[in-house]
């Protein structure tokens, strides 16, 4: 008798079976159909045919569009009741008019507290962007404040060296003048 399988895993086998094609008849003997026992191993299985042709291109499907608003009329004319005296065939109008009305109440609903949320959404979003910008621009200035401190050390100690270099030559040509005068005046 055939083992019974489930319908995923029997048709994952057979499309399996469809896309190898066996080299040796050693191969078709040595292959056993792999029973996917959970969904993981299925997953796996589809993973590794995929892989088979990386060239072949994947489906992938888009993410659904957001339901719009029902074509429910705003307001019915035609109000009416589910008291005594309706007829039998008015109740289901009366029931279907009223499932109506409260989906497209739901729905009203539903998109306010949507909008809401992008609302609060968009705020978190700016005041984020409004930190980061401060912060970008204090860690900015701190930046520049270190680079123009450098500078000035720079341009201090340039100053100061030629300044000794400066002082160093008239005092070689001082001390030589000194020499000279001592000498004079003896």
């Amino acid at each position: 008798m055939f083992a019974v399988l489930p319908k995923h895993v029997f048709l994952f086998n057979t499309l399996l079976k469809m896309s190898s094609t066996p080299m040796d008849a050693k191969e078709t003997e040595e292959e056993k159909p792999f029973v996917a026992k959970s969904t993981s191993d299925l997953q796996r299985l589809k993973l590794m045919k995929l892989m088979k042709n990386p060239e072949k291109p994947v489906l992938i499907p888009e993410k659904p569009k957001a339901k719009n608003s029902p074509s429910i009329p705003e307001f019915v004319r035609n109000v009416m009741g589910s008291s005594a005296g309706a007829g039998s065939g008015e109740f289901h109008v009366y029931r279907h008019l009223r499932r109506k009305e409260y989906s497209r109440q739901k729905f009203i609903q539903e998109k306010g507290q949507r909008d809401l949320l992008d609302e609060e959404h968009h705020k978190k979003l700016a005041e984020n962007k409004k930190k980061a910008e401060e912060a970008t621009m204090k860690r900015r200035n701190k930046r520049l404040k270190k680079k123009g401190k450098l500078k000035e050390i720079q341009m201090l100690k340039l100053i100061k060296k030629n300044n000794e270099a400066g002082n160093n030559s008239s005092d070689s040509s001082k001390s030589g003048d000194d020499t000279q005068s001592e000498n004079i005046n003896e």
